[in-house]
């Protein structure tokens, strides 16, 4: 079980637990790594110290801002990294031309050389800042792009699309996961209800990836169990035990229906609603004998207020006698704000009515392909739903198939190397750069600022220049009240550096939900966010540009 909480078996690295998808193999690239592998080795280029960066160049979902993830399981795999004998027997057989020697190098590599240095799972993040930086041998350094991207392009999509949601419900709803069903297989459902935690979402309804991560998992019932009854005389077993064990109700399935005729004749109820569904109150009735403490109705199976909801409150006041408290109801179809609305102040007249305190407050769930825009409109509207659960739209990251990570060499053996490309968003920022968020004076970041590895970091109260890596025109000054270095050690390699712990899951998500508290609202917002900047120093602009103009080629006019 501790194996099963921690996300996966253990592993030969370190101590650390091998990726949670056994999947996730050396195998799991795309063929070029490995023909180019061998051509590094054939040139002897193999061993050459490369510097990787592993970025993305634009926000998802037409935002302003994303939330990095997947680095935990980056360092499983880089940590368990090892070619198995049946692999090296399967690379042969599609790559026959190549010599047996480089089975052999291959047989023998693990990512001991190998450093990784990242920002922090769960933080916010931007275009064109390294998520990682990523050292080593270049040879193994390019079988790590493929499954790094990988890992980190869903994981930080559907992560932001999450904490999106959460920005739009606002702290006070729940949010719960419900897309195992109609996410990408089963790999897509797993990442999405981790990922969807990470991003500020309560629960997941996928009880595998309740046991692997020790999310909170909910649940009720469904349509079907709900038209699977014809009626009370269904339910075998009517005995109820009181909540305290003090006394047993032996027919509780009268009490039920004798509340059911009290709230027809109520006063404040009365002609709101005629015969409702004995099928479907039998379905409720069963439910809560099965489950007293945790009874939560799903109620347009047939009609919500003429039927569902009444059928609802007749079974949660005998519980209530019994002193158990229901939970509340859940709306998977409809006109939900109205439907929603309509609801509340029926289980306000039944609070009146009755006296039973806190039964105005029962939780309203909505669901029904729900997504960032109908919270939105819901939110417009009204509306009295306390907790949403949303799935399609969520885990399918429906509104953008991909994040777009990109893993581009940016030095090797020293020397400082840059991507070139008619597209200036395309243009990669050369050499080993460190990475730091700069904060004024409100506690808000202001700007990040990415700088060569060997000039000094900025200093509080010391005013920075801060250039746009490309634009000339864009250029501001800046004085940092707080300078945070976003970089962090997850994997030393050879070097001395100390290695960052990986945080609990249920940490990340803290971390994650304090650094959206932390950004300044007018970047988070839905609509026309504005754009946080992202610079490098004066001295890195200038580096830029000269290895610019000293790469590209010089055209000649004829």
């Amino acid at each position: 079980m501790a194996e099963a909480a921690n996300g996966g078996a253990r592993g030969r690295g370190d101590g650390v637990p091998c990726p949670t998808n056994p999947m996730v193999t050396p195998l799991l690239t795309d063929l070029y790594q490995f023909t180019m592998a061998y051509a590094y080795w054939k040139a002897g280029k193999h061993l050459d110290r490369a510097v990787f960066d592993l970025y993305f160049r634009k926000n998802p979902f037409g935002g302003e801002f994303t939330i990095f993830g997947g680095l935990e399981e980056c360092i499983r795999f880089i940590a368990n990294f090892k070619f198995a004998e049946d692999e090296i027997k399967f690379l042969r057989s599609v790559m026959p031309s190549c010599e047996d020697g480089f089975f052999e190098y291959l047989s023998s590599i693990d990512c001991s050389d190998v450093e990784v240095y990242a920002i922090p799972e769960g933080y916010v993040v931007f275009p064109k800042v390294p998520l990682m930086r990523i050292e080593g041998p270049v040879a193994v350094i390019q079988l790590l792009e493929t499954p790094f991207l990988s890992l980190v392009n869903y994981a930080s999509l559907v992560t932001t699309n999450a904490a999106r949601h959460r920005l739009v419900a606002g702290k006070s709803k729940n949010l719960l996961e419900f897309g195992l069903r109609r996410a990408q297989g089963p790999d897509g459902g797993i990442s999405a209800s981790r990922y969807s935690y990470m991003g500020g979402f309560d629960a997941t309804s996928n009880v595998a990836a309740g046991r692997l991560f020790g999310i909170p998992i909910r649940g009720t019932h469904s349509h079907a169990f709900v038209s699977s009854f014809m009626g009370l005389d269904e339910i075998t077993d009517e005995a109820l035990t009181s909540s305290d064990g003090s006394n047993k109700c032996e027919d509780f399935v009268s009490v039920v229906q004798n509340w059911l005729i009290r709230i027809q004749d109520s006063s404040s109820l009365r002609g709101t609603f005629g015969e409702t569904s004995q099928s479907e109150l039998a379905a409720f009735t069963s439910y809560a004998l099965a489950f007293p403490n945790a009874f939560l109705a799903l109620v347009d199976t047939y009609d919500v207020m003429r039927s569902g909801v009444p059928n609802f409150c007749a079974v949660a006041l005998a519980l209530n006698d019994m002193g158990y408290k229901a939970v509340g109801i859940r709306l998977d179809s409809g006109d939900l704000a109205y439907l929603s609305v309509e609801t509340r102040k029926f289980f306000h007249a039944i609070e009146k009515e009755f006296g039973v305190v806190g039964f105005g407050k029962m939780t309203i769930t909505a669901s029904n392909d729900l997504n960032e825009e109908t919270i939105d409109a819901l939110n417009k509207q009204g509306h009295e739903v306390d907790a949403f659960g949303i799935g399609t739209y969520l885990v399918t990251c429906y509104a953008q198939a991909a994040l777009g990570c990109v893993f581009k060499l940016v030095e090797i053996n020293k020397q400082p190397r840059i991507k070139l490309s008619e597209d200036v968003t395309k243009v990669s920022i050369p050499c080993k750069k460190r990475c730091y968020r700069l904060y004024g004076k409100e506690g808000y970041p202001l700007v990040d600022i990415m700088t060569g590895e060997d000039e000094p970091g900025p200093k509080i109260g010391e005013r920075l220049l801060c250039r746009h890596p490309f634009n000339e025109s864009k250029r501001a000054y800046v004085v940092p009240q707080h300078v945070e270095e976003l970089l962090k050690c997850y994997w030393p390699g050879t070097s001395s550096n100390s290695r960052e712990e990986l945080p609990s899951i249920h940490e990340i998500r803290t971390r994650c939900i304090h650094h959206l508290d932390r950004m300044r609202p007018d970047h988070m917002r839905r609509l026309n966010p504005t754009p946080y900047k992202v610079s490098v120093s004066a001295k890195l602009y200038d580096f830029i540009h000269f290895l610019w103009l000293n790469e590209a080629p010089v055209g000649e006019l004829q």
